[in-house]
């Protein structure tokens, strides 16, 4: 897929991808649902869903480590903070956006700016988590994400 497709699919994706609701029982589909694929694929990942103040859900599967929990803390938050996926931020930087870690911007110890992290939007109150997946290439981990959203069959018509 071309960067201009990725960047289309993925701004698409920031619009589209929104909930009727979003409660704890959710967040643990959600993350069940990730952690399920990915296992039945050996993929070797972090999955987490949370929300600023606390975690919903976590797990760590085999031949994750725990650099990949650093990551989707880093990720987590980077999504919080923007309102939007770390794939789409990732994406808009590549394509001649602003560098986030230039001086004075992000700091890399707290935020990171790879695929993966994507914000849980219910409509009419906007984000109230963010579910992330940490091990793959950026792209794969995103696609993971979405795909698990798209599975709680709560889409906003």
């Amino acid at each position: 897929m071309s960067d201009h497709a990725r960047l289309a699919q993925l701004e698409a994706e920031h619009v589209e991808l929104v909930l009727r609701r979003f409660d704890r029982r959710d967040a643990w589909d959600l993350g069940r649902s990730i952690a399920e694929r990915a296992l039945a694929e050996g993929f070797p990942v972090t999955v987490d869903v949370r929300t600023s103040s606390g975690i919903l859900f976590h797990a760590s599967l085999p031949g994750a480590t725990s650099d990949n929990d650093v990551w989707a803390a880093k990720k987590a938050a980077t999504a919080l903070r923007f309102e939007t996926s770390t794939a789409l931020l990732e994406t808009r930087i590549e394509n001649g956006g602003r560098d986030m870690y230039e001086q004075g911007w992000l700091d890399p110890v707290v935020y990171a700016v790879a695929g993966g992290a994507v914000p849980i939007r219910v409509d009419g109150v906007g984000v109230v988590a963010v579910a992330t997946v940490s091990g793959l290439p950026s792209a794969d981990d995103h696609d993971l994400v979405v795909a698990g959203i798209t599975s709680l069959g709560l889409l906003h018509d």
